[in-house]
């Protein structure tokens, strides 16, 4: 009896995360530099994209965009409201829904680890190409969008159908 495993494709969710990981090894060190977790900063980084809606982001979209479950997310800013990270409050428009943003303070950490990243991004650029870079993001973007259960157009689509 033959023992070998059915796989013929390279286990591509480790690749993916062996990759996460080996750019982190650069990234990490900066974020602990400024007592940052991996989790406080992606938090940060989503607040910092959308510092400028005057409303804040709703929590279920910082949740989404950094990719966190709701448990870990509260107490994540829990500890970050301690800090003097992030503002949370209730959204105007809906008072069941929280609305966080980033504080003088944590925008200013969002800047000056920027630059820090960007500096690694800008290497993996000369060290890749710009091209093969570009290319690696198309593909990972391609790879997401193949991966979503329905996109808009399907779903619109059956939801005719079910008319």
């Amino acid at each position: 009896m033959d023992d070998a495993t059915p796989f013929i494709h390279r286990n591509l969710p480790r690749l993916l995360l062996e990759a996460r990981e080996a750019v982190m090894l650069h990234t990490r060190p900066s974020l602990r530099e400024y007592g940052l977790s991996d989790q406080q900063w992606r938090v940060l980084r989503v607040l910092g994209e959308h510092a400028q809606l005057p409303g804040g982001v709703e929590t279920g979209r910082v949740a989404r965009e950094a990719f966190l479950l709701g448990p870990s997310l509260t107490g994540v800013l829990t500890r970050m409201e301690r800090d003097g990270l992030i503002a949370r409050s209730r959204c105007p428009q809906d008072a069941r829904r929280t609305v966080v943003r980033a504080t003088p303070a944590g925008l200013k950490l969002v800047k000056g680890l920027s630059s820090t990243i960007e500096a690694h991004y800008a290497w993996m650029e000369q060290r890749l190409g710009k091209a093969r870079l570009a290319q690696l993001y198309a593909l990972l973007d391609e790879v997401i969008a193949l991966e979503q259960p329905l996109n808009t157009e399907e779903a619109d689509g059956l939801e005719d159908d079910a008319a």
